[in-house]
């Protein structure tokens, strides 16, 4: 993202697609890991939780803090593969 000075670009936006989607899958389907202790109904609601947060995400248009977005998604995966809940979707 290094062509919009603090805004993003629609080049910029095009080019982060393709990871933003993987993210937002990835953190799909291993929120379906039988590693966490979620009933069907918390699995539900922490999934809704996930697509709000990507929802809101999606409207965001400064750089930083689409780049602070992707990291905290990055590091929410790594939490919950390793079958814990991050706090931030609690």
């Amino acid at each position: 993202m290094a062509k919009g000075l603090i805004w993003a670009t629609a080049e910029d936006m095009a080019r982060n697609r393709s990871r933003v989607l993987s993210l937002y899958r990835h953190v799909l389907r291993t929120l379906n890991s039988p590693h966490l202790p979620l009933n069907l109904a918390e699995r539900l609601a922490k999934k809704a939780a996930v697509r709000a947060i990507f929802m809101v995400g999606s409207e965001e248009r400064s750089i930083h803090n689409i780049d602070d977005l992707m990291d905290a998604a990055d590091h929410a995966l790594s939490i919950l593969r390793k079958g814990e809940i991050p706090k931030h979707i609690q």
